[in-house]
């Protein structure tokens, strides 16, 4: 009977630690967005919907910051607080990422077509491009801990 409990236990703990390594492999959670110097911006939550990937900001870290509103931003978007503020939409799966995606740069209210994917070395990586024809720009947002 010790045998079947611990064969048991073991099994449990296998399926457990095998469930939280697939939720790891996900672009869906909290990723800290970092500016040039390494220092942590934002906080923007990946989350799904009707099957598209779309991002938030959650958090600004400065908190003077906090009540600054997308004046660059037209349509829906302007004065909207950038805290809240979708900054990524349309995202489809194509592959190990997805793509065919807008993302807005709420600082110039700019909008790029977006994709994005998990480094394949690191799932708590998450490299966004956003980019106008040949043209592009790469950003690594770090899984929040």
């Amino acid at each position: 009977m010790t045998n079947i409990k611990t064969f048991l236990s073991i099994l449990f703990f296998m399926g457990f630690s095998s469930f939280n390594l697939i939720l790891a492999q996900t672009v869906l959670d909290k990723w800290e967005n970092r500016n040039d110097e390494g220092k942590v911006n934002s906080i923007i939550e990946v989350y799904e919907q009707d099957n598209q990937i779309f991002g938030r900001i959650e958090k600004i870290m400065k908190e003077e910051d906090r009540d600054r509103k997308c004046t660059a931003c037209e349509g829906d978007l302007h004065n909207e607080p950038l805290e809240g503020l979708v900054i990524m939409r349309g995202l489809e799966k194509e592959g190990d990422g997805y793509e065919d995606g807008v993302i807005i740069d709420p600082e110039s209210g700019k909008e790029y077509k977006c994709k994005i994917w998990l480094d394949p070395e690191n799932p708590d990586k998450l490299y966004v491009r956003g980019y106008i024809a040949f043209f592009y720009k790469t950003k690594v947002w770090e899984r929040l801990k």
